[in-house]
């Protein structure tokens, strides 16, 4: 059979010709248009390399085959682009946002964002998707004439996933008109940011159960269960009967790559008939209306009861609470230890004038293994040492890889 080649762009496809810019004007360049560029930048990017050392569910340290930050990135920006090439959206937006909507999180995954964001009640507060884009407009220092990447409107609109009202209205305020401005409108971000959202949540309910099972924290029995997971079991043991009595996890992996197509394709035809019914002339046109990128009806139940199962029997065993609370403790002291003392950090963090911001921005740039380091350096104590005797340490992610709490 041959392969599915890519639909011609859609007239409400994002255009990088016809982008509305970046904070710094820059010229063209030769054979990138911009939103390539943005992914070219945000790939040679520091924050980006530390995402191999972020935890997704599991800690870092705890196997070398479990998802990291960075596997999932590009597990989405790959998820991402399939479905974008079957819409006739812009492939190499959907990549840039995919690659960059993790930057901003915090050491130990959500567990993390929550303890940095309590040490920050009464200095602004801390969350994850405004931390990625205030990664990506200021605190990459890679150019001599500009903080931060300078990426374009579009890459950055669709880093900002959730945004508050009071954050919205402060990010207005200092750029009116600009990412933030969806936020207090109601309008849509393009169909690429739209599209990026539903392919981390396809990626993250499949290497969960992948990772889950590895852990030896979820069994495949209990996931049978389920509908989705159910159906494509059972299709794959009636392709390959001889599945059934195979050692190892090719049954997994094979209904787990079989659930991923048909929710790559779920999404491609419920969405091609909401835009059939909408027509979009236009990537502004798109904004204006409620949101086009979906799953079917059927699909989308299927993929909620998915969630409550991980929610329960992965995301909240008790290895994982156990070791979220560690996590908590140990961001929450590495905070106080250098608002103490802030000659602790690096002099670009330690010089500047907000010193709880800085001390934010430096505890959020950590990976796992770093800040397990520094608060051992700091407080003469390892805080996963009492864990050692578990099985497997979990780390604490939170509803999932990059999911926000509900």
């Amino acid at each position: 059979m041959a392969a599915a080649s890519a639909a011609a762009p859609a007239p409400y496809a994002s255009d990088p010709a016809a982008s509305r810019g970046r904070h710094y004007p820059e010229p063209p360049v030769r054979l990138r248009d911009a939103f390539q560029r943005d992914r070219d930048r945000i790939v040679h990017s520091t924050a980006f390399r530390r995402l191999v050392y972020k935890t997704q569910v599991f800690i870092n340290h705890e196997g070398d085959l479990f998802r990291t930050r960075l596997t999932h990135s590009l597990e989405v920006a790959q998820l991402g682009r399939s479905i974008a090439r079957g819409l006739g959206l812009n492939e190499d937006l959907v990549e840039a946002i995919a690659l960059a909507h993790d930057l901003g999180h915090t050491p130990f995954g959500h567990a993390g964002q929550d303890a940095l964001h309590d040490c920050m009640k009464g200095h602004g507060g801390f969350e994850h998707n405004l931390q990625s884009l205030r990664v990506v407009d200021q605190l990459e220092i890679r150019y001599p004439a500009f903080d931060g990447l300078n990426l374009s409107f579009e890459t950055r609109e669709g880093i900002l996933k959730h945004c508050s009202r009071r954050d919205a209205l402060a990010l207005d305020a200092l750029q009116p008109g600009g990412v933030a401005r969806r936020f207090l409108d109601g309008s849509q971000p393009s169909l690429e940011a739209q599209l990026t959202n539903l392919a981390d949540q396809i990626a993250y309910n499949a290497h969960d159960i992948d990772d889950g099972v590895r852990s030896g924290l979820i069994t495949f029995d209990q996931l049978d269960d389920l509908a989705l997971v159910r159906r494509y079991r059972d299709e794959a043991l009636a392709q390959h009967p001889a599945l059934a009595g195979m050692p190892g996890r090719r049954l997994l992996f094979d209904t787990i790559r079989r659930m991923l197509s048909a929710q790559v394709h779920d999404v491609i035809d419920a969405t091609a008939a909401a835009l059939a019914d909408a027509a979009p002339a236009s990537a502004d046109a798109a904004r204006r209306m409620p949101r086009l990128l979906r799953h079917s009806e059927a699909m989308f139940a299927d993929i909620t009861a998915l969630k409550r199962l991980l929610f329960a029997a992965l995301y909240r065993h008790r290895q994982v609470m156990r070791t979220t609370d560690v996590a908590r403790t140990v961001v929450r002291e590495l905070f106080a230890a250098y608002v103490h003392a802030p000659g602790e950090m690096p002099d670009d963090y330690a010089a500047q004038p907000d010193r709880h911001r800085a001390v934010a921005d430096y505890v959020a740039g950590m990976t796992d293994r770093f800040a397990a380091r520094e608060h051992r350096r700091l407080t003469g104590r390892d805080a996963f040492g009492a864990l050692e005797g578990l099985p497997l340490g979990i780390a604490p992610g939170g509803p999932g890889l990059g999911v926000p709490a509900a």
